[in-house]
């Protein structure tokens, strides 16, 4: 990629991203300053840890006591005096939160119990709480490792930009609930201005520019050439395809398939494997460890697993914990390697029929794909892609190191750098109208759109007063069912309203003239366009007529 500009506004700007993934988050930031050329950085301290420059993450996990109030956070609620003060005190555990707000399309396994929001809690709520946390760790990191931090955050916090990052299924009513998270969490206004700070990029193209910024994708991305993302989070796997385009502006990328987003991230390993332990050492006198060896078995051993034909280890407790009947020695426990595979398999599958499906449905050719995410780190992982996407003709990359802090580096840099110039349409989308029959309309599906380009559709509202024509409000209806051609409602179950869009029309329905129906009978017809907005990361959502238009920004609507 050519070298990054200088920045070129008049006033300094702080620019965060945020990364609130399931199992860990992470901040990374860019503090834009006139004419000078930008540089993202991560947040790599989050109190009360005591080491500067260390992991670039932190883990996702909330205590909360019963009347809903938060006692600890993120690297708070790690340390040993607050777990214990958490079982004394019988504080509940927040923890995969994310995931209560997925959309009801994304299926998830049915074996698999996500872990209860607190009493008193909802999910808005808690990631609120969280995105609190994650600003003041980014607000005190800033502060005390930057030149003259305290009084450049007093002079930036006011137009702070913020780039949330959220799996590429999820859709505005999502947004929404992100949007409505950062305005309790304090870290913007509840006014139109306050909105508009708050942007959104899905993990997929976060990835996409953080693999550009890391050099890993410039060999695969020769021009006209495509290439997959496979960001393995710990929730989700999302994946993406995209390819280099030439225009009059200079080189940019475009989404060539539509994205994917598989409920098959790491925390789904661990789960499998805890099952297996539960079973195992249900006779076992350490059958009331299994919380604690599903620890460690997550912390270590699933990520240095290699090799189905030889054991692997979980070291979880004292040299004298001994019970060979379970295969428990030296206070470690061993399990065959065949078994642990199958922890990663339904993984494994999932990601190879998703690129496989994202490859046959792009028209251009792939060939590479790159891993990234903190699932990446897993050997076992990166090494069965490899093998079985080298059958496909697709050759596996993935980054050295700073996998974790992809996501949000990606994000700062969707903002400043903006490589991606259109995106495939996930969804249909429309509104309910009554049309003549006509046989050879086509329907459009996986359409590619560029973020300047506009989807207009005419259509017209008619009354016997004036006044009823003063105020429209229109239900934007999105397709959850899983027919390719979709232009009928007759499974009403299958759409979802995704949002109102509504336009103050009274100054034109006054000046509308009366239409003759029938002797002695008059109505009015107003004339409107529903203009959607694809290309960008946000569906925009507008009503227009004549040359007035009304903007309706979907996630401050939603429903």
């Amino acid at each position: 990629m050519p070298p990054r500009k200088a920045f070129s506004e008049s006033s300094a700007k702080l620019v965060l991203g945020i990364d609130l993934g399931t199992m860990y988050s992470g901040i990374s930031f860019s503090i834009l300053e006139p004419g000078k050329v930008p540089t993202i950085l991560p947040v790599t301290r989050f109190p009360p840890q005591e080491h500067i420059g260390g992991d670039s993450k932190v883990r996702s996990l909330a205590y909360y006591d019963s009347a809903g109030i938060a006692k600890a956070l993120g690297a708070e609620a790690l340390q040993e005096s607050v777990e214990e003060q958490a079982e004394v005190k019988n504080w509940n555990k927040a923890e995969w939160f994310k995931l209560h707000l997925r959309p009801a399309t994304v299926p998830i396994d049915e074996r698999v119990n996500l872990p209860p929001l607190p009493s008193n809690k909802t999910a808005i709520e808690v990631f609120a709480d969280f995105l609190r946390y994650l600003y003041a760790c980014a607000r005190s990191y800033i502060t005390e490792h930057y030149g003259g931090g305290s009084s450049l955050w007093i002079k930036l916090q006011d137009t702070t930009e913020f780039i949330l990052t959220h799996p590429n299924a999820w859709d505005g009513e999502q947004q929404a609930q992100m949007r409505r998270a950062a305005i309790i969490a304090g870290l913007v206004p509840d006014t139109a201005n306050g909105h508009n700070r708050i942007r959104f990029v899905t993990e997929g193209e976060a990835s996409l520019h953080f693999c550009l910024l890391s050099g890993l994708a410039i060999n695969p991305l020769k021009r006209g050439k495509g290439v997959i993302i496979v960001d393995a989070g710990g929730g989700t796997v999302d994946i993406s395809a995209y390819r280099k385009i030439s225009t009059l502006k200079g080189d940019s990328f475009e989404e060539i398939a539509r994205p994917a987003c598989l409920m098959e991230g790491s925390i789904f390993v661990t789960r499998r494997a805890k099952e297996y332990l539960t079973g195992h050492l249900r006779n076992s006198k350490f059958s009331g460890d299994v919380d604690h060896i599903t620890e460690c078995f997550d912390k270590t051993t699933k990520l240095k697993f290699l090799d189905p034909q030889e054991w692997s280890y979980v070291k979880f407790g004292r040299p004298r914990d001994k019970d060979e009947e379970y295969n428990i020695v030296n206070g470690q426990m061993k399990i065959s390697g065949e078994v642990v595979s199958r922890f990663f398999q339904p993984a494994v599958t999932a990601i190879v029929k998703a690129v496989y499906n994202l490859v046959q449905g792009s028209q251009v050719s792939i060939s590479n794909v790159l891993l990234v995410g903190g699932f990446a780190a897993s050997e076992w992982l990166t090494s069965e892609l490899k093998r079985i996407l080298a059958d496909l003709g697709l050759e596996v990359s993935r980054p050295d190191s700073h996998v974790n802090k992809a996501v949000s580096d990606g994000a700062v840099s969707f903002y400043i750098d903006h490589f991606v110039s259109s995106r495939v349409s996930k969804r249909n989308y429309g509104i309910e109208v009554r049309i003549p029959y006509v046989p050879a309309d086509a329907t459009h599906r996986d359409v590619r759109v560029a973020e300047t380009k506009e989807f207009r559709e005419s259509y017209f509202k008619t009354s016997t007063s004036r006044t009823d024509l003063g105020r429209i409000q229109i239900e934007l209806l999105r397709y959850a069912g899983s027919d390719d051609d979709v232009k009928w409602m007759d499974k009403p179950a299958d759409f979802l309203t995704l949002c109102k869009i509504s336009a103050d029309t009274t100054s034109i329905a006054r000046n509308l003239k009366p239409q003759q129906s029938r002797p002695g009978e008059s109505y009015y017809i107003l004339y409107l366009e529903v203009v959607l907005s694809f290309g960008l990361t946000e569906l925009k959502a507008e009503i227009a007529w004549k040359n007035e238009k009304v903007s309706s920004h979907v996630p401050s609507v939603a429903v």
